[in-house]
């Protein structure tokens, strides 16, 4: 066993290598603060046949024993993955696929299992530079060493590796993964923070990570093991020389460039039939014939776009495709919009509810229990045109889902000055390119359109990126499609109001970017979504509504005495449950006092708020209330005035004349007016009918 310790941001990191897990092709137990993971890489020996892509999964396993709780539910053990747990495992994995060979095709799988939680310490983090250590270990053939660190803003100062209240409550929680030399991953969400700070804090990151890079040199070269050799599954070179003879270059040019996905798709189906035509003769080229294909285009929409500047729709570098913009598509819900972008469209849905309708999380934060706002993203068969069954959102749906969700959280209203759960449902219907920021401005209008008072305009867009031999040798595009996208070697999502940036994910497929490449990229996102702004979104609305849809529920929001909430409740819920069945509305209590009244009728909320004012207060003499006789005594009679609430009229002080009897004068249910004496000697609430009239 060999101990390796850093000093990173105020805190040791420890990494023991040899010390558990033995049988996995690289193991490191790291401990950062009091969080420990367990982070190891594992291959197959052969590569999986039949298969045109690399083969690996990214797990991180949250253990409720982490942080000393027993599992929820019947079962008591953890069951899937959570959302956090999938959009962590995302996160390692876009910044570790990349220097993975490209011609690799055996079973990778990168595990990280959470044992313990230090609340300074956040697991995420740790298990990222886990990762990159089992693996740059082991003897998986990487192209490594990479690092991962995160950078909060909290009180206008960076913090590096920030605890989780600080990520929490700061204005930017971003994660940047490097290289020796460039950037490969960035992932934030931040409270509109501008484009320069942003960068600033992506380069102290990247900074950083050079520090955790030098300590995972020098455990490959006392305790790496060598890499072995693998079965390569590249096309073979000499088959593209023969493919150029079947369907020459300018052919193939030919065949991609258009704007029409479709006939796009037809075309390379009439070029893939005339190569089977003049191969079928040939075993070995038959075998790889698909990946060929897709070489072959790459090769030219590549060259088309660097060498040329053409793009496969004819469009400039920095122009945006067609835009349109429209609400209330969908009747009866409470609110919708469709933004639609070249052949990308999305109808996005809000749905508002109670508080109580809130998402209630289980998970290893203590500080997040709940989720009131909630963007889900889905992805059906149809909006690529293919056929195949639904299975539920996949890790690139929750992951699309959650990155629109970041761009809108920092514009929502505060629970007080919208006491609403808010869902809105990114429905897909044509994709073909960067759905996730269509979404985000589809789910900016349909919050407005249904009366959700956002602080500002949210939009987003994505920039793409071709390189050649050197660094000084690329074009960045603006707003790309799908097959600028797949042939490209990056995929850099911005999204952000007029005043900052509120959220980024970058992807690549090389090794790295240099900072020429990301300032332009942020400076072509925030041109590109200014215009989205301008000419598209504010044309079809340009602030929120006044009122919420007549179909959305109404809240009525008051405050008590936290210390009342029992008598609002009442034994068993009875004061309560008497208010909902007598209104028909919905009454939620939180521990602070706060009280949500909820309906559509405004007269029965009117009502339910009424009694349950009448019930939390101090009672005093001259007060008038309506009540009901629900009880007749010899000596009174006992009048309901609120549910759970009753007082007491002396037969004396029913009627301005003597009476022998209450019954002379009162019926049981019957309902009248009385007026506060205050409380008798038995403590008692007295009340009069006659000096009421």
């Amino acid at each position: 066993m060999k101990t390796y310790t850093m000093e990173l941001a105020g805190r040791t990191l420890r990494v023991d290598v040899g010390r558990v897990a033995a049988q996995a092709n690289g193991a490191v137990l790291i401990q950062y603060g009091d969080t420990t993971v367990l982070s190891t890489a594992t291959s197959s020996d052969k590569p999986r046949e039949g298969i045109d892509f690399f083969p690996m999964s990214v797990e991180f396993e949250e253990k409720m024993y982490a942080v000393g709780k027993i599992p929820g539910g019947f079962n008591k053990r953890e069951g899937k993955p959570s959302e956090n747990s999938i959009l962590t495992a995302r996160v390692i994995d876009r910044p570790m696929r990349p220097l993975f060979p490209k011609d690799f095709r055996n079973d990778v799988t990168l595990n990280n299992l959470v044992m313990s939680v230090d609340p300074k310490c956040r697991p995420e983090i740790v298990a990222m530079i886990g990762t990159a250590m089992a693996t740059c270990i082991s003897d998986i053939p990487f192209d490594g060493p990479c690092a991962m660190t995160q950078m909060g803003l909290v009180d206008g100062e960076f913090v590096v590796n920030p605890s989780q209240e600080e990520w929490n409550k700061g204005d930017l929680r971003m994660t940047v993964a490097s290289t020796e030399s460039k950037v490969i991953m960035i992932e934030a969400g931040a409270n509109e923070v501008p484009e320069d700070k942003v960068l600033e804090a992506i380069y102290k990151a990247h900074d950083v990570n050079q520090s955790i890079i030098a300590l995972i040199k020098q455990m490959v070269a006392e305790v790496g093991k060598e890499k072995y050799s693998y079965e390569s599954c590249a096309v073979p070179e000499t088959m593209f020389e023969d493919m150029k003879k079947v369907v020459s270059p300018e052919e193939m040019e030919a065949a991609v460039f258009t704007d029409e996905k479709q006939v796009r798709e037809k075309n390379i189906k009439d070029v893939t039939a005339k190569m089977e035509e003049a191969f079928a003769d040939n075993e070995e080229y038959l075998a790889v014939l698909d990946e060929a294909i897709y070489q072959y285009q790459k090769k030219t929409v590549r060259k088309m776009i660097l060498k040329d500047h053409k793009r496969p729709d004819g469009r400039a570098i920095d122009q945006i495709r067609p835009l349109a913009a429209e609400i209330d598509i969908i009747p009866r819900v409470h609110g919708s919009a469709m933004f639609t972008r070249g052949q990308t469209q999305i109808c996005d849905v809000v749905t508002l509810a109670p508080l109580s309708e809130a998402q209630r999380i289980d998970g290893l934060d203590d500080n997040i229990t709940e989720k009131r706002y909630i963007h889900q993203y889905n992805f059906p068969s149809y909006s690529v045109g293919e056929t195949r069954p639904s299975r539920g959102p996949g890790r690139r749906e929750i992951g699309h889902g959650a990155l629109a969700e970041r761009a809108l959280l920092p514009v929502l209203p505060s629970v007080d000055e919208f006491p609403y759960a808010i869902r809105a449902v990114s429905e897909t219907f044509e994709s073909n390119g960067s759905t996730s920021m269509a979404s985000t401005c589809a789910s900016c209008m349909s919050l407005m359109a249904a009366g959700v008072p956002i602080k500002k305009m949210v939009a987003g867009i994505s920039c793409g990126l071709v390189t050649g031999d050197t660094d000084d040798d690329y074009l960045v595009l603006t707003d790309i499609q799908g097959l600028e996208d797949f042939f490209g070697d990056m995929d850099f999502k911005v999204t952000g109001t007029k005043d900052g940036i509120t959220a980024i994910q970058m992807d690549i497929k090389i090794h790295g970017l240099t900072r020429p490449i990301v300032e332009e990229a942020i400076r072509r996102t925030r041109e590109a979504r200014f215009f989205i702004m301008d000419e598209c979104m504010s044309k079809a609305i340009d602030k929120p509504r006044a009122e919420v849809s007549k179909y959305a529920p109404k809240i009525i929001s008051i405050k008590i005495d936290p210390q009342k909430i029992g008598d609002v409740v009442g034994q068993r819920g009875k004061t309560i449950n008497e208010i909902i069945d007598r209104t028909g509305v919905r009454i939620d209590i939180d521990d602070d006092g706060n009280v949500s009244v909820c309906g559509t009728d405004k007269a029965a909320m009117d009502e339910a708020v009424r009694l349950i004012n009448i019930i939390v207060t101090d009672f005093e003499k001259g007060q008038v209330f309506t009540g009901k006789v629900v009880s007749i005594k010899e000596f009174g009679a006992f009048i309901e005035f609120a549910p759970g609430k009753e007082g007491m009229v002396h037969i004396s002080k029913i009627a301005r004349e003597r009476i022998n009897r209450v019954e002379d004068v009162l019926t049981l249910g019957d309902t009248v007016k009385v007026v506060c004496l205050g409380k008798d000697k038995m403590g008692r609430i007295s009340f009069s009918i006659k000096d009421a009239q």
